[in-house]
């Protein structure tokens, strides 16, 4: 593909923001999708500029599909046709044990983390008639359950870890590659608690939280050409834990 134009969910901040700076300085053009922050994805947007590169920040809740089509539409207008897409928009839900749980808030992360990422993809493989690529942002929470904290963000995640091996499956012969990311606790404001990496660092083999370049790194790999024959694959990257 000559000209990459990728989309990219909850884009204005933590490692959105850095998947979107990484992709700029391969080549990519990006769409930076956004929930409620417009001044910070427009910034992000800017230092895609900066780098030589087009964007665009649209405003999109991922659980409605209306406004899904919108973000789609608007990238391919002033980017050109979407070549991949970044699933990462997430929230996560009530903090603390299931049994305690607000179920309208659980009902909330899950149409953020599992719907949204369903319908994102699903209008991405409408628009990629030429081929592309989907990445999907997991977590290592997907495999170790989260106790305590919140098991039904893991168990969203387990699902996107699902939603990559059968839609990479359903969609190879089109020429559509579909790759997951399951990062780690990542130093980001995504937490409840500001210094939750600081104190999970001492649980983790390599002894510190991640940054939010590493999972960029990641990301910009699964879209390029070096990973072509890559489908399917949920990368962990998450210290050794």
């Amino acid at each position: 593909m000559d000209q990459r134009v990728t989309v990219v969910t909850g884009g204005s901040r933590g490692i959105g923001a850095a998947i979107c700076l990484r992709l700029a300085a391969e080549g990519h053009d990006v769409a930076v999708g956004y929930r409620s922050d417009a001044e910070a994805a427009e910034g992000v947007a800017e230092r895609v500029r900066a780098l030589g590169r087009a964007a665009v920040a649209v405003a999109v809740d991922t659980a409605d599909a209306a406004k899904v089509d919108r973000l789609f539409d608007t990238a391919a207008k002033y980017l050109g046709p979407v070549t991949g897409l970044v699933n990462n928009a997430g929230v996560s839900g009530p903090v603390g044990a299931l049994a305690d749980a607000d179920p309208e808030g659980m009902r909330q992360a899950l149409g953020v983390n599992v719907l949204g990422y369903l319908l994102c993809a699903r209008r991405a493989i409408r628009d990629m008639a030429a081929g592309g690529a989907i990445v999907n942002v997991s977590s290592a929470a997907a495999t170790l359950g989260s106790p305590g904290t919140y098991v039904h963000y893991a168990a969203a995640k387990a699902a996107a870890d699902a939603m990559t091996v059968g839609l990479s499956k359903e969609v190879a012969a089109d020429g559509i590659r579909v790759n997951c990311v399951a990062p780690g606790t990542i130093w980001t404001d995504f937490h409840a608690d500001p210094q939750r990496p600081a104190k999970i660092a001492a649980l983790v083999p390599m002894g510190r939280a991640g940054q939010p370049e590493e999972i960029a790194g990641a990301v910009a790999w699964l879209l390029s050409d070096d990973a072509s024959y890559a489908t399917g694959t949920v990368m962990r990257i998450a210290g050794g834990m």
